[in-house]
Formats: C-alpha cells, structure tokens, sequence
C-alpha cells in the first residue's frame, strides 16, 4: 500500500467531509471541509491497515481533518465546482413532470442527496422531493434558508 501524496502535498477534497462525532470541538454533522476545499497534506497513516489517511491542514478554516485517500485528488486536478452539497435543502426552480405529468410543483422543498458533479450539461443531484427521490439538473434548483426556531418573547 502506497501512499498516492506526499506530505507538504497540496491536495482538493472530492465530497463535503463532517463530523462523524470524532472531531473535538465540533457537533457531529457539522461541516470541516466542504467539497472542493484545497488543503496542504500534513501526515500520512493507516487506519485498520488497509485505508491510508491523510491529516490535510485546510487552512481556509484553519482544521486538521482526516480524509481518506479516495476523497482527495491533486489540487491542480481537474473539478467542477458545485452549487449544492449533500444534505442541502433546495427548492424546485420549476415543475418536475415525469411523462409530462407535474409530480412536484414549482417551489417545492427537498433535499440533496447526492451530487453528480461529471454529469453531462454539469453539475446535477439526487433530490429528495415528497417521498421521491429525482436527478434533477443544477439550473432546476434554488437554496432554501433553514427556517429558524421561533424565540419565545
């Protein structure tokens, strides 16, 4: 097992990488470096030797946060940037219709599961809508502002 970058390395993050509950000072889910976030490998290491991980220094956010090798790609690599990340709340832009039939209205409210960013056209998600999980291009969504909590007066 070789290791594909080196220390000192500067390297991109394929997918948004949270909290899996392991990182101090942080909730679990919170965000410690979202998709296509360029950082400087610090170290290399195994985990239950057969995964390499890298410590990456992303200091945009000043974190050291551990990714494994296939989340990583050289920072001077090929990537297309993408509006949404997983777990994002959007609305539809425009009705979906599936064989010309609406199936969920304009406005509609959902969530990304998946982001396909080599999609032909561009960047495209897996959104949850009602129930139903669509491919929906990137030019069909908008950002939903998390509703806040009401503060009692």
């Amino acid at each position: 097992m070789m290791p594909r970058f080196d220390y000192g390395e500067l390297v991109r993050v394929v997918r948004t990488v949270r909290n899996d509950g392991t990182f101090p000072g942080k909730e679990t889910g919170d965000v410690l470096a979202k998709a296509g976030s360029v950082g400087f490998v610090r170290n290399v290491g195994t985990f239950l030797q057969d995964q390499i991980i890298y410590s990456v220094h992303f200091t945009e956010v000043d974190l050291l946060v551990g990714c494994r090798e296939e989340e990583l790609i050289g920072a001077d690599e090929p990537w297309v940037p993408a509006q949404f990340l997983f777990r994002d709340k959007v609305a539809s832009r425009i009705p979906l219709a599936i064989g010309g039939v609406v199936v969920v209205a304009a406005g509609t409210r959902g969530e990304v599961l998946r982001v396909l960013r080599d999609h032909p056209g561009g960047p495209a998600y897996h959104a949850y809508f009602d129930g139903r999980t669509f491919l929906v291009p990137e030019s069909a969504l908008e950002p939903v502002e998390p509703e806040c909590m009401e503060q009692p007066a």
